[in-house]
């Protein structure tokens, strides 16, 4: 019983991941670019939430929207600011310029609200499911992250298969070039990727913040370098990818920490995708592909 605790907490977790990583995969898959700030947007969607609940009194839901408002034209800024210019530039240029957004983001937080940790209050106010006679105890918490990420992965693989636009994002994907040729505005469809990935963020935020009740500054790089590892680990560009990824990576976390060592399991985690990617270096779901010369 007590494994099928680990395991449905490691579910829980991988579900958090998952959502993060659809935003880091959706971004890498149209963009080619690898937005290390999407952990800080995580960050700031948490605190909108905090903010609306305790300062303005909002309910839940409104607070995840005013989150999710929030962190959308957040990520539409930083891409039209900070990765706009560098389109065409090499990638350890955009890689630096990312690195140095999520700093910015963080260092803004700490002026903000301070490094003082806040204590965040669940949005969930589902009862928790008892099975077993209560010998095993799912909370609403991670109910509600279970579900929501399974639906968010279904509608992006529907949206992006399925919809005009979905289509336009493929054909940006495949070649920028070409599919300005064929009258696909490229840029409108890079800032609306980022809009979508930053969107993710700020319901991951509110996920990662019932689950983990405590909101810092900090609060979303480890997680956020945690979900691109997920993302990698999957097949960075692979929306299902992203989800399986996601909760591999929840998983063996949970059980790394539970029968091995607390202080191990970032390590494993790390270890298991090196082996991964040795094996397979596009990842579980990811597609090889050939460079022309």
């Amino acid at each position: 019983m007590q494994f099928l605790s680990y395991l449905v907490n490691g579910i829980s977790l991988g579900s958090i991941y998952a959502v993060i990583a659809l935003g880091y995969t959706m971004v890498y898959g149209i963009a080619r670019m690898l937005n290390f700030a999407h952990g800080d947007v995580i960050m700031v969607g948490g605190y909108v939430a905090f903010v609306m609940m305790t300062s303005l009194g909002l309910p839940a839901l409104a607070a995840i929207c005013a989150a999710v408002v929030v962190c959308t034209l957040l990520g539409v800024a930083i891409e039209r600011v900070a990765y706009k210019p560098l389109r065409e530039a090499p990638s350890l240029a955009v890689l630096i310029t990312a690195i140095g957004m999520s700093y910015l983001l963080q260092n803004l937080a700490l002026l903000i609200w301070g490094s003082a940790p806040k204590s965040f209050t669940s949005v969930v106010s589902i009862e928790p499911l008892r099975l077993f006679g209560g010998q095993l105890v799912v909370t609403g918490e991670t109910l509600v992250t279970i579900v929501t990420s399974a639906v968010i992965m279904v509608a992006l693989t529907l949206f992006v298969n399925k919809t005009k636009v979905g289509h336009a994002m493929q054909a940006v994907s495949e070649d920028k070039g070409a599919a300005q040729l064929m009258g696909i505005n490229v840029n409108a469809t890079i800032s609306l990727t980022f809009a979508i990935g930053s969107a993710l963020a700020a319901v991951a935020g509110v996920l990662l913040c019932s689950a983990y009740p405590t909101l810092m500054p900090t609060t979303g790089a480890m997680p956020g370098i945690k979900a691109f590892v997920a993302a990698v680990f999957g097949g960075i560009g692979s929306i299902p990818g992203a989800m399986l990824g996601g909760v591999l990576l929840g998983i063996i976390e949970s059980l790394s920490k539970a029968y091995i060592s607390s202080q191990m399991a970032d390590a494993i985690v790390f270890g298991v995708l090196i082996i991964v990617l040795l094996v397979r270096p596009a990842g579980i779901l990811g597609k090889q592909t050939r460079e022309k010369v």
